[in-house]
């Protein structure tokens, strides 16, 4: 014989598990959604290349021909993503990174292929950094002592920009972690009058272990690190600095890079911040879900949606990762 069951006390805070009892309850009282306009798909294009090639480390992800890009362009309209984002890997580098503001390098003729078939369709972004061109890998030319020399640097990324903005690109990542990089750059644009072009500064880009897959998608030459410039994964504080500076110099969107280990500075980011806060889900983010999908470790659709939308839920208006085509599927 049970005993009879006496009733349950009072809850004084009520019973939140009601709201979570059936899907359609979940969904009708979800706090963060995602879309996939705000999604942006990081892409990597080869010149030369006749057909995609595979990046080892970042399964299901290529190194694209131009017809292939062009392609990828237009199935991420059809997704509805709200951007794509250029990466370039040139046949030859120099110290200069001179194929980076060449208009017949591999990035600029991309750019404008891309910018013609989807450009009223997408925003289609540009990659602002010399580290894909450079045949020491780094993110700016070097001075004589081999470090990074930041005011040469500037230079350089001003004629990039004034390369990638004649192609139409309408927004401009500047990637280099440089100081002053976002002034320089939205001085040299309005000069040229390039007034319209949007510049999306990586405010508060971090040095990262997690970077790995894309220095194989890029074929980064890099020895040894950029700890020099980029941000120190300590700190915190530092990042909103840079991210205010950033605006302060013109800059119309800012981005945390990577999005998964900084998602406390995404926040903050996003509740100071009076222009768009994007994130960046990299390439080691990416392929740890997929690895440990692949192992079986894990159900990797509901990771991958999990980790977009823990970006979201953090205050990134914006989500760029190479997960954008497969989420949309799903949403």
């Amino acid at each position: 014989m049970t005993e009879p069951r006496l009733p349950a006390a009072p809850f004084p805070t009520g019973r939140p598990r009601r709201l979570r009892r059936t899907p359609a309850m979940r969904r009708l009282v979800a706090e963060t959604r995602l879309h996939p306009a705000e999604l942006v798909l990081p892409v990597f294009v080869r010149e030369g290349a006749d057909d995609q090639v595979p990046v080892a480390a970042m399964p299901g992800v290529v190194q694209h021909t131009l017809d292939s890009l062009v392609e990828e362009a237009r199935r991420c309209v059809d997704a509805g993503l709200g951007g794509m984002m250029l990466f370039g890997v040139p046949e030859a580098k120099d110290g200069r990174g001179s194929g980076a503001d060449d208009p017949g390098g591999i990035l600029n003729v991309a750019l404008s292929r891309v910018v013609e078939a989807v450009g009223d369709d997408l925003v289609v972004m540009s990659d602002l950094c010399l580290d894909e061109f450079t045949d020491h890998g780094h993110c700016g030319v070097l001075a004589a002592d081999g470090s990074v020399d930041n005011d040469a640097t500037l230079d350089r990324y001003a004629a990039m920009a004034l390369a990638q903005a004649a192609t139409g690109t309408p927004v401009l990542g500047l990637s280099g972690m440089m100081d002053g990089q976002v002034g320089h750059v939205r001085a040299a644009l309005d000069a040229a009058g390039h007034t319209d072009t949007a510049i999306l500064a990586y405010a508060a880009k971090y040095t990262s272990g997690l970077y790995g897959p894309f220095r194989e998608a890029v074929q980064s030459s890099l020895v040894g690190d950029r700890a020099t410039y980029q941000q120190d994964p300590a700190n915190g504080l530092e990042a909103l600095r840079e991210i205010e500076a950033d605006v302060a110099e013109g800059a119309d969107l800012v981005m945390v890079k990577p999005a998964g280990p900084h998602l406390d500075v995404v926040a903050a980011a996003a509740a100071t911040a009076p222009v768009p806060v994007a994130a960046y889900q990299i390439s080691g983010e990416y392929s740890q879900i997929v690895a440990a999908a692949e192992r079986g470790w894990v159900d990797g659709d509901r990771v991958m949606m999990e980790s977009l939308l823990g970006i979201r839920r953090a205050g990134a208006s914006i989500v760029l990762s190479y997960f954008a085509l497969e989420a949309a599927a799903r949403l």
